[in-house]
């Protein structure tokens, strides 16, 4: 049975013991602030702000869930990388390929989108994008990530991207492993072709480890697609 305190005490009175109860209530209230906003950005990639892998993963599900045939599920691969790393630059235009890929992807995919960077060069794109536009808004894509990157001391480095996109009523399936095992094996098949290439089912089939293909193979040689 519940009881009831009741607190017999002048108007002022009463106002400091509501007030004193309250203070512990507002600590424990701002330290679950703190905390929320740790985790949200240990879900955060340091180097971009990008979604990581988790927080990428669990966004995607929820868009892949909500739209159904209208989402498109998109991975993004930088061409010849590791040249950017090793070269005059080093890993300083490296990472500032990283990021300002990043921020385009983010342009790109726009508010409600889910991009989220999976690991060294290496992203992924959930969006809202029906039928009659992914063509037009996949080809936008891939000029966008073409356009060089200036890096510091004013120098321009020459980017480019493979990338491949699995939809919901083409491969038929809402289930996000599977839309990211066919995007990742349409984006190997035309890597180094400079065109993003939008899955079948056939490429839903190619064998994957956690949704990637497994192997990787044609990750420094011409796509099946060249």
């Amino acid at each position: 049975m519940a009881s009831t305190v009741r607190v017999h005490a002048p108007i002022g009175q009463r106002a400091l013991i509501i007030t004193t109860l309250a203070v512990p209530l507002t600590g424990w209230t701002v330290h679950a602030l703190a905390l929320h906003r740790k985790l949200s950005a240990a879900r955060r990639d340091p180097l971009t702000g990008l979604l990581g892998r988790d927080g990428y993963t669990a966004k995607a599900r929820q868009i892949t869930a909500r739209y159904g045939d209208h989402a498109l599920v998109v991975l993004v691969d930088l061409d010849h990388f590791k040249e950017v790393n090793d070269g005059p630059g080093g890993h300083a235009a490296g990472d500032r390929v990283l990021a300002v890929t990043a921020t385009r992807l983010t342009a790109w995919a726009g508010s409600r989108g889910a991009v989220g960077r999976l690991g060294g060069d290496e992203f992924a794109v959930a969006v809202r994008i029906g039928p009659a536009r992914r063509e037009l808004r996949l080809a936008q894509l891939t000029r966008l990530l073409a356009q060089p990157v200036e890096v510091d001391g004013g120098a321009l480095v020459d980017v480019a991207a493979s990338v491949g996109a699995a939809s919901s009523d083409v491969i038929g399936s809402r289930d996000l492993t599977l839309l990211q095992r066919a995007a990742d094996a349409a984006m190997y098949a035309g890597k180094h072709t400079g065109r993003a290439v939008l899955a079948d089912r056939s490429h839903a089939t190619v064998p994957s480890i956690n949704g990637r293909r497994a192997g990787r193979p044609g990750t420094s040689a011409l796509g099946a697609a060249a």
